[in-house]
Formats: structure tokens, sequence, C-alpha cells
């Protein structure tokens, strides 16, 4: 099978080993997210991608993206963009909490470097306007040159997308009091425009002189009347939404996701890019054979013959954090290594969750012992550890970069040591080399006798008997980790919203045998099985 969209291109298709069987459990994903969206002088639509650290511009009517800033670029972590007259391309790197300028011939370099959370920008009339996603933020219009930034507003909720209007007053939504506020440039007291909304994530302003807002937990996009602050209901497309710009008058809102729809009347949209994975991270398969999906701020639940649906996300309560890895435990539930520094029991069906353990440090692999304990790794600290009932214990330190985490029938707990290219064993308090050889293993399961792992430097599936020690290579030439040839950078905390968002290759096995891969640089899941 080929691996191909429009965030990845592979040299050559997966070669799968004779008596297997590959095919994707999920369709690849053409955008790595979908955040800041503004219309290029050249009719295209520029979208930032946080979650792929890159910046693409798509073709309104055939849908076909171009690269612009490709991951391992001088642009990190993008959430919105904006163009001045001369073409130059500025961009707010969240993760960064700075402000960056690409321009026309590939250089850039740094505006503003001391913006914590920097999410929303505008240039209007020779002016550069750029905000922070965060409690007490600031506005404020920058220097291109490098100079003092100049305040306009200060200690505002939460910011985001925003945009000067007809009147030269700046219109903004506020997601911490769910309104859309405006202030003057020249700075002073805000006005609300808007009250009790779906949280406004986004305020661009159509040809016709209406706003135009995005909803990030409603999901809908509002036509909003500047002068009433009345809205009406253009579409419902679901929680996630992010941002709108406009081609002449044709409207397109962009999803975290990765989908870009134009709302072509009331009511009636159409998907220029579909919604895929972001990531996607960590695996698990229940025991009626539904398989979990940790894929950061979002997660999904993919029955046997369905689609996936979401499970829960950043914006929906009760949801324990930006999640990296899972096992499931009892029905219903699942217990997750969090970007929240946390480890918890989480039912998504009554979105509540409860801490198991705290202070965490990159909490990754994780899965469940045969007495009931939770068993995972902490990669900042090079630990594992085991919680019980309660009482939490370090069963292996000093190790390198440990990922994914698999425990078998008699308690022997193996750990990929990704930093040092093999896989571990931890029994009785000492630590043995079980599997050397690797490149950068990541996500490894038990299966009876048999250990699976994934090793994304090498970009292959691996079948080892854990009595002979023989290995069979199961796949080769896997969309996973990193495009050929590409360095992904380190993405560090959104504010308060989640912790690092540091990339981890997960694996799974069904009760059926089936095999579930992240294909993490493609944004899909593989699914392997062996012939019949």
């Amino acid at each position: 099978m080929g691996f191909e969209s429009g965030r990845y291109k592979a040299a050559m298709p997966a070669q799968v080993a004779e008596g297997w069987t590959l095919v994707r459990a999920t369709p690849p994903s053409r955008l790595a997210s979908a955040n800041g969206l503004r219309t290029g002088l050249d009719g295209r639509i520029y979208v930032a991608q946080v979650a792929g650290s890159a910046v693409s511009a798509i073709d309104p009517d055939s849908g076909a993206i171009e690269v612009v800033s490709p991951m391992g670029g001088a642009i990190i972590g993008p959430d919105d963009l904006a163009f001045d007259e001369a073409g130059n391309l500025y961009c707010t790197e969240i993760t960064e909490g700075r402000v960056s300028m690409l321009a026309p011939d590939g250089t850039s370099r740094v505006i503003q470097g001391d913006m914590p959370v920097a999410n929303p920008i505008t240039y209007h009339q020779g002016r550069l306007i750029a905000g922070e996603c965060r409690v007490g933020a600031r506005i404020m219009e920058l220097d291109r040159g490098g100079g003092a930034p100049r305040i306009i507003l200060d200690n505002v909720p939460m910011v985001n997308a925003f945009e000067v209007g007809p009147d030269g007053k700046l219109y903004f939504p506020v997601m911490g009091t769910n309104e859309i506020w405006r202030v003057s440039l020249d700075g002073g007291e805000p006005e609300v425009v808007a009250r009790n909304l779906g949280v406004p994530d986004s305020v661009k302003f159509h040809p016709d002189g209406s706003i135009i807002s995005t909803q990030v937990h409603s999901g809908q996009v509002l036509r909003i009347d500047p002068l009433t602050g009345e809205s009406s209901l253009l579409a419902d497309i679901g929680p996630g939404l992010d941002n709108v710009t406009f081609v002449g008058k044709r409207i397109f809102v962009s999803h975290i996701t990765g989908s870009i729809h134009e709302i072509l009347a009331p009511g009636k949209v159409r998907a220029l890019i579909d919604k895929g994975l972001q990531w996607p991270l960590g695996l698990t398969v229940a025991a009626d054979g539904t398989l979990f999906i940790a894929d950061g701020g979002f997660t999904y639940l993919l029955a046997p013959g369905a689609a996936p649906v979401i499970a829960g996300m950043l914006f929906t309560p009760g949801f324990p954090g930006w999640t990296r890895d899972a096992v499931a435990s009892a029905p219903g539930e699942f217990v997750v290594t969090t970007a929240a520094n946390i480890v918890a029991r989480w039912r998504p069906a009554s979105q509540e969750h409860e801490v198991l353990a705290s202070g965490i440090e990159l909490a990754m692999g994780i899965d469940k012992a045969p007495g009931g304990g939770i068993v995972f790794a902490e990669a900042a600290q090079g630990r594992v550890m085991a919680v019980a009932g309660g009482d939490i214990e370090t069963l292996a330190r000093g190790l390198d970069e440990p990922r994914g985490v698999a425990v078998g029938s008699d308690g022997t707990v193996y750990v990929a040591e990704s930093g040092a290219g093999r896989v571990v064993k931890i029994a009785r308090g000492k630590v043995e080399t079980a599997i050397d050889g690797l490149g950068e293993p990541h996500g490894i399961a038990i299966d009876g006798n048999r250990l699976y792992v994934v090793d994304i430097k090498g970009r292959r599936l691996e079948d080892i008997d854990l009595a002979s020690g023989a290995r069979q290579t199961i796949a080769t030439e896997l969309p996973v980790g990193a495009a050929p040839g590409t360095l992904r950078k380190y993405l560090g905390a959104v504010g308060d919203m989640c912790g690092p968002m540091v990339s981890f290759t997960g694996l799974a096995i069904a009760p059926d045998g089936t095999i579930y891969v992240s294909a993490d640089a493609e944004g899909s899941v593989l699914a392997f099985r062996r012939a019949r």
C-alpha cells in the first residue's frame, strides 16, 4: 500500500512480510491540525498547524496543498498568521512564546520574543498587532524592527484570533468570559460587543460588514451584528473549531483536527480538507475490540466496523488532559498518561477522571499489571513507576528516555528505552537488556510469549519470541516518526492548557490478534493481521 497525504510523502510504500496483511484503520490526514487561517495575495488559504509545526497554502477550489514552512523549519508551532503588503508572513509561535517573520525569500527572524502563549495576530495599515491566549493576556502593537512593543490592552482573560473592524477598532474574542470585545488601537476601556456565545476563538469581518466567529466549545460558526451583538447560526461543524478566513465573499473555517470547511449557505457546508488525526499517539484496545486512540488534545473510540467518535477533548468537562498513552481497565474506563503531568483513571461516558499519580514529568507509555496495578514510564526522569492502591513505587531509574511499557502475564515489565535503542526487562528489581540493536523503539506490546516493537528510526515493526529470542520484521518503511530528512522539533507547553507536546508512537494488540500502530508521520492508524 502507498502512504501519501498532504503532510507526508513516502520515498516508497510500506513493505510487509509474507504471511501478514496491512490496512489503514483510519485514513491519513492531509494537515497535521488546522489552526490560524489567512488568505494570501495569491488567493490561496494559508493555514498554521501547531501540531505539525508547519504552514501550508491551500487552493480554495481544488484543495491542493503546498507546504510553505515545513516541520523542522524556522517556524515552530505556529498558531496564527498574517501578511503585510510586502508579502512577509508573521506567525505567532504558541509553544515558543514569540512572533517571527518569514520573508518571501525564505529568511526569518524573531520580531518579539517575550509573548507567553502567543496566539492571535493581525496586520492593519502598517500596524502589526498580536496577543496572548492566557489569563491576564496582553494585546500589543509590535515594532517590526524589534523594538519594545506598545501595550494596547492587558489583563484580558484569554484572547484569540482578532481583526480590526471597519470602524478602526480591534475586535477580539475573550474565551475566559465567553464574549467578544472591542477596543481602540490607542488603548482605553474595552467594550463588550456580544455575550453568551459558545466560547469564541476567532473574530473576522466578512466583506458585508458582519462578524464571522468560530466557537471552539459548541462547534458553531456564528454571524454577528457588530452594532447589536445579535447572532445567527451559519453552521455547526463540531467542537474544536479554530479560525476563519474569506476568499472574496466565500467563508472558510478551520478545525483543530485538520479540517477546513467552506460554508456555502446557512446549514450547508463542504469539506475542502477532511478532518483527521493530528498525531496520533498511544493506543489501547478494550475487551470488546474497541480501539482507543490518544491524539493529544482529542481522544477517539473506534469500534469494529465504525468510524471514530470523539471520547473527549481539551474543551470538554472532566477531560484529564492532553493524552499521550492509555490502557483499557474496566469496561468504559481507561487509565491515561497526560501532558498535565498526571496518570489518571478516566471514564469518557461520564466525563470524570481520578488522578492516580501527579507530578510525573513527561509521562509516556502505560500498561496494566496482572494484579491490577498500573505501570508507566516517566521519560524526563528516566524512571519506570508503578501505582497500586494509592501507593507509588519506582521500579527502575536511570533509563535513557523510556517510552513504551508492556507487562507480561508473569509480571515482568518490559520498557522501550528509546534513547538507548533497546528494550529492557525489569524483574525482581533488576534491569536487563531484553532486545538490543534497535534504532528508536517507542510502542511495545506483549501477546503470549511474543513481544512487538515499533522502531521509529528504523521505520519497522518487529516481532520477537521472548523464549528463543528469534526475530521477524513484520513491516518496514512505515510512516512513523518524522518524515525522512526532517528534524522533529520539540513542542513545549501551551500555557496552562497542556504541557509539552512530545510525540509517542503507540502500538496495541486486539483480542483477535490485530496489531495497531500509530502512523504519526501521516496521521493514521495502521492495522496488521496475519494472512488467513
